[in-house]
């Protein structure tokens, strides 16, 4: 596939979405802009970010440090004025290579990661932005903390001067009928809620939820942030 191809492509399957976004929000009552994307690169080119840039899109998820420190590197050399996210599993043996290079890590979801975190923001003399990741539908093959734990990680924030909640994320397990994730998204932005006004927490704003298969569930529950790559890319 050639270049302008490709990009059209690509602007096609944008308007598309951005015009479901734009619908599901004013059915919701969501004020315009009050529901961001994250556009998920992982497996796609750089150059596909490129278009992507062309077409306003700026913030850009990345699940393997690999591949998103690749990215990076040709980001900048390109001068692409882009803002990157981790949204992946981050194991702590990684996290030197994260802290400072990305604007928020989504997918803080564990103790030890949340110290090595604080660690390493520490030494680089920063304050790096997060989400803690919670297990709302408590599966076994999902990572995350409960919502018990997610409160006792606010309750003792002040341990981490140099890490800052911005507010949580979660996956929806996979249902045939993508209505059943509803009161996965529900529970959370409740959580949410809840710990904010408990804890006096303004800044605990971020509710990063919803994929292609279920944003439109997300929207309606309170996301404030869409992972979303194949509806804007095409398949991997």
């Amino acid at each position: 596939m050639n270049d302008s191809v490709r990009t059209a492509e690509i602007q096609a399957h944008f308007e598309r979405f951005t015009r479901s976004v734009g619908t599901l929000s004013k059915e919701a009552g969501r004020a315009v802009g009050e529901v961001r994307l994250v556009a998920v690169s992982k497996n796609f080119p750089i150059e596909d970010v490129v278009s992507a840039r062309g077409l306003g899109q700026r913030v850009f998820g990345e699940n393997r440090v690999q591949e998103l420190l690749t990215k990076v590197l040709e980001a900048e050399a390109l001068g692409l004025d882009v803002v990157w996210h981790m949204i992946g599993h981050l194991q702590t043996n990684k996290v030197r290579q994260v802290v400072g290079r990305v604007a928020l890590i989504h997918s803080v979801d564990r103790r030890r990661l949340l110290n090595a975190v604080e660690r390493e923001a520490n030494k680089k003399d920063l304050v790096q932005d997060v989400l803690l990741q919670v297990n709302v539908s408590g599966e076994e093959t999902k990572g995350g903390f409960t919502p018990e734990e997610t409160e006792a990680v606010i309750f003792e924030r002040e341990r981490f001067p140099h890490v800052r909640i911005r507010g949580l994320m979660t996956m929806a397990p996979f249902f045939d009928d993508p209505e059943d994730a509803a009161p996965v998204f529900h529970e959370l932005r409740a959580l949410r809620d809840r710990l904010s006004k408990k804890y006096d927490m303004p800044e605990l704003q971020e509710l990063s939820m919803g994929m292609t298969n279920d944003y439109p569930q997300a929207i309606r529950e309170g996301a404030t942030m869409l992972r979303v790559g194949s509806a804007l890319f095409g398949s991997r």
